[in-house]
């Protein structure tokens, strides 16, 4: 009892100082605290000490083999190069020939194995080996000789260099020295000072790796925690430099500008990729936050190229900027003015252990490099309909009568809301796969209750589980071996919201079905095959381990080191509770999970939001700047906590993060223990009516989201997106990260300013042709046919929304309570037309629930503007679906004059169906009730 109530204490202790005092540096490394980046980082150019060994080249017929050697050392390592089959990029490996011991190689990221295609050597000499693939001839690298580097090209273009500032590093694996003699310290001092042997001989000096002489390389001590390195130094880098880029973006998770930064000062510390749980992290700079997705994209006006560092361990990326006397972060009154350029930017990624396992994508555009990407790692499933609607959530709502009492207020004010959220006081005593039945006595029914209003619940289960002889998952997971263990082969045991606590092993195959098994009806009796998971505190949290997380030499199933696959630790959970959900549903319904720590291909099982953040303006705008990474690293499913986590927002921030969260993929309010309670009736009606506004917009536009998001497994590209994904000339768009696309059809603009309440100053790209596209503001329809900066007026319900010119949105007017009882409702179209008088659009249908699209039971349409004419017809001809839905409205925008008369056409032969009654206002026309089944083929001619 006594070590309970001291754990109690403890954690007591914790959750005010988090709530007082924000993030503490002191409990985070910096790269001179972290022993191999101290080692390993270099800030100038230097002559590599690599060489390839060019009568070692192996050909076979999809890759090739060289033998590289370090100078000093004379250790070897192993490069091979390959072509990627029908996508334009490369996968390059190093590992050392003959290594002590198996170095790590990520396994789970990828979506499966590298598909290799034919990778051919066009020429060798002493100096260059020229490579080319054989399905893309357009594609090839040289790889120079002495010193090393690999240079790869596209369309005869430099794009990226591999050690083209000479920093590759790579320690080998050793036996750990013993300490020296005084002989033999003698004979070193003689052999630096070129003194001969007694027997005449010259001293020769033994091969020294740089690692020997840090005193972190065979132990390493921070704050009370000691790292016993069993396998020594093992850290490796390699810098990659952009010859075309101007500005590089990528390696989230930050706090930061979407453009990266330059790091490579001294005093200025990398970005860091290190799954850390970082309450109220800060801005504007690259600390370590919750997850970590090792891939960096250089862009300039005629190419985009992408690095990504397929490691798992702890990693640091220096940023070589372009523009080192500017900070690359967007401004729309002071537009980036690009000097000349003397040198490339680049990065160098810097990691503690593992092999260098990279693919070089080559683009040439963003698009294509986003798609090359997401080939490798997986695209993000169609989620339920109702998990890209509006969520409720806060920590914690305190019983039965509370959950009931909030959803019933929702409907009492006329506001749409798909899920509520519990956190962890729901359970029995922080004990996951339990309720507390004081609070909760009757879970099911509760259940029960929200799916009778169209609505969902959704709950909080975290990796470490309460250390407790009266708890089932605890028995189970020590009986069976299942905890992660320390380096000594005993159960891990750390600190987090139970007291004691260990950690499920994620990466025992045992332990990751045994808790999957867990989430089934049949184990998890009070819940339901409805219940969306919440997967938190997963990078691991540990209260009092070091830097909050877990030892790195603990270890794993089959004798993995901890520090080998830290980042994969998050990961690997959803791997289980995705297993476990679907299992759950009998391999029907479409599971719904949302994670905290998050790694490459981490899009293929959860959603993911941006953490503890805080209730302040400079938070609001840094979750545009977030998502947007994480959207070029292919996790588009992602939000913030609307309102922020820490901290009581006023109305007005309050109000606009309701807007701004309403445009992002993900859309969820959420907020902290010790905050005041914030349901929208709780402010001045004057909010709540702008909230319950930017709520009604969000449950508008779901079937133009839910389009989004098919396409998005589809074709794997953004539904987030920066201005030069499509813009990818306009120099000025470049570093813009406070305004975004949604596809290339909407530009949103959200005030993210206090007291901005009079205008909002937008910037309209600037296309490859020089013209800019025509853009509707999707409340008035009013055009804007500039570029560049423009002040667009604001009140407090405005939201700046842009839809292209060329483009048709489909919409749902009827809005009710829940996404789920809008499914046979009918739908409008708005028709953005461009300068040709023409725009197309996409509309994506089904049960919105199950994967039965996947077998062929889906409509998926397109709709064409031109000529006076608009059509639909199926883009998938042997795929349907029986809906009830209709056509309820259309409205066309940038008519340049008056049509007469509408006409509807059905019938496959060309037969009128009859008139339909137009409505005219200025240069908008709609067209009223056509009436026309979504599974028809159908069009509208307009006469004038």
């Amino acid at each position: 009892m006594a070590a309970a109530g001291q754990g109690m204490l403890l954690l007591v202790a914790l959750c005010l100082f988090a709530s007082v005092a924000g993030v503490d540096r002191n409990n985070f490394k910096t790269c001179e605290q972290s022993s191999f980046c101290r080692r390993l980082r270099s800030l100038e150019p230097q002559t590599s000490e690599f060489e390839v060994l060019p009568q070692s080249l192996q050909q076979f017929k999809q890759y090739i083999t060289l033998t590289l050697v370090h100078q000093r050392t004379r250790h070897e390592y192993v490069l091979k190069l390959a072509c990627l089959k029908g996508a334009g990029s490369f996968h390059m490996q190093v590992d050392e020939r003959e290594p002590l011991s198996v170095r790590y190689r990520v396994q789970e990221a990828l979506v499966q194995e590298p598909q290799y295609g034919s990778t051919k050597v066009e020429s060798t000499s002493g100096t260059l080996i020229m490579v080319a693939c054989g399905e893309a001839p357009d594609v090839k690298a040289a790889v120079q000789v002495a010193p090393f580097k690999v240079d790869f090209f596209q369309q005869g273009r430099l794009v990226v260099t591999a050690n083209g500032k000479g920093m590759m590093r790579f320690e080998h694996l050793r036996r750990k020295p013993e300490p020296k003699t005084e002989q033999q310290l003698q004979d070193e001092a003689a052999a630096d000072r070129g003194e001969q042997k007694e027997d005449g001989g010259e001293q020769q000096a033994e091969p020294v790796a740089p690692a020997d002489d840090d005193p972190g390389a065979w132990e390493e001590n921070f704050k009370s925690h000691h790292d016993s390195k069993p396998k020594g130094p093992e850290g490796l880098a390699l810098d990659f430099t952009f010859p075309q880029a101007k500005v590089l973006f990528g390696v989230p998770e930050h706090a930061d500008s979407f453009a990266l930064r330059h790091t490579a000062t001294k005093g200025t510390d990398p970005y860091r990729l290190y799954n850390l749980d970082v309450f109220e992290y800060e801005l504007n700079n690259g600390m370590a936050l919750y997850g970590s997705v090792p891939v960096v994209y250089g862009h300039g006006e005629t190419a985009t190229a992408g690095v990504f560092w397929l490691n798992a361990a702890e990693t640091w990326v220096d940023v070589f900027s372009a523009n080192r006397d500017t900070d690359v972060v967007s401004s729309l009154v002071n537009l980036v003015s690009w000097n000349s350029q003397t040198e490339p930017p680049a990065a160098n990624f810097i990691s503690e252990s593992g092999i260098m396992d990279v693919f070089v994508l080559l683009g040439p555009g963003p698009i294509d490099v986003f798609r090359q990407y997401t080939d490798l790692t997986g695209k993000g499933p169609l989620p339920q309909l109702y998990a890209i609607a509006y969520h409720q959530c806060r920590w914690n709502y305190n019983d039965e009568r509370d959950v009931e009492m909030v959803s019933a207020k929702f409907d009492e004010y006329d506001i749409p809301m798909d899920t509520m959220w519990l956190d962890i006081e729901y359970t029995d005593g922080k004990r996951y796969f339990t309720w507390d039945h004081h609070k909760f006595p009757h879970p099911v029914e509760m259940i029960r209750n929200l799916t009778g209003l169209g609505r969902h619940l959704t709950i909080i289960i975290d990796p470490h589980i309460k250390r407790d002889g009266g708890y089932f998952f605890h028995n189970e997971c020590t009986d069976k071996g299942l905890y992660v263990k320390n380096k000594d082969g005993g159960d891990y045991e750390g600190w987090c919201w139970p007291g004691s606590a260990s950690y499920v092993d994620f990466f025992s195959p045992d332990a990751r079905r045994y808790y999957a098994d867990q989430y089934l009806l049949t184990n998890f009796r009070e819940q339901a095959e409805t219940v969306g998971i919440w997967n938190d505190m997963n990078e691991p949290s540990v209260f009092n381990g070091p830097e909050v997380t877990m030892l790195k030499d603990n270890l794993h199933h089959g004798g993995l080191e901890h520090r080998d696959v830290h980042n994969l630790y998050g990961h690997m959970q959803l791997i289980a509770t995705f297993d476990g959900l679907l299992r759950r549903g009998e391999g029907r319904l479409r599971p719904f999970i949302l994670t905290r720590s998050h790694f490459a291909g981490s899009q293929r099982y959860a959603a993911v939001w941006t953490g503890d953040n805080m209730a302040e303006w400079g938070h609001l705008q840094a979750s545009i700047k977030m998502c947007l990474s994480l959207a070029v690293a292919g996790i588009s499913f992602c939000g913030a906590d609307v309102g922020g986590f820490f901290g009581n927002p006023d109305g007005e921030l309050f109000s606009r993060w309701y807007q701004t969260g309403a445009f992002q993929p993900f859309f969820r309010s959420h907020a902290h223990i010790d905050t005041k309670r914030r349901e929208p009736w709780l402010f001045p009606e004057d909010v709540r009516l702008v909230i319950r506004d930017a709520i009604r917009k969000r449950y508008r536009l779901l079937p133009f989201w839910y389009t989004a998001f098919y396409e998005h497994e589809r074709r794997g590209l953004p539904i987030m997106r920066p201005l030069l994904a499509h813009y990818p000339a306009d120099v000025n768009a470049f570093a813009i990260d406070h305004q975004y696309l949604l596809g290339d059809q909407l530009l949103v603009a959200p005030v993210l300013d206090q007291k901005q309440q009079r205008t909002r100053d937008v910037y309209f790209p600037v296309r490859a042709d020089g013209q800019g596209d025509w853009w509707y503001d999707w409340d008035t329809q009013q055009k804007h046919t500039g570029t560049g900066v423009e002040a667009i007026p604001v009140d407090s319900y405005k939201v700046p929304v842009f839809q292209r010119g060329g483009t048709i949105i489909p919409t749902k007017e009827r809005i009710r309570r829940a996404s789920t009882l809008m499914r046979h409702d009918p739908y409008t179209l708005t028709v953005a037309l461009d300068r040709e008088g023409r725009a197309k659009g996409t509309l994506y249908i089904d049960d919105e629930e199950s994967y039965e699209y996947r077998h062929g039971h889906y409509l998926y349409l397109e709709f064409e503007f031109r000529d006076g004419v608009l059509s639909s017809r199926k883009i998938d001809m042997t795929a349907s679906y029986k809906t009830d839905t209709w056509l309820e409205r259309v409205v066309i925008a940038g008519l340049g004059k008056q049509p007469t008369a509408a006409t509807l056409y059905t019938d496959a032969s060309g037969a009128a169906s009859g008139r339909l009654h137009l409505e005219r206002d200025g240069d908008v026309v709609t067209v009223r009730k056509p009436g026309v089944s979504m599974r028809d083929a159908w069009s509208i001619r307009l006469d004038f």
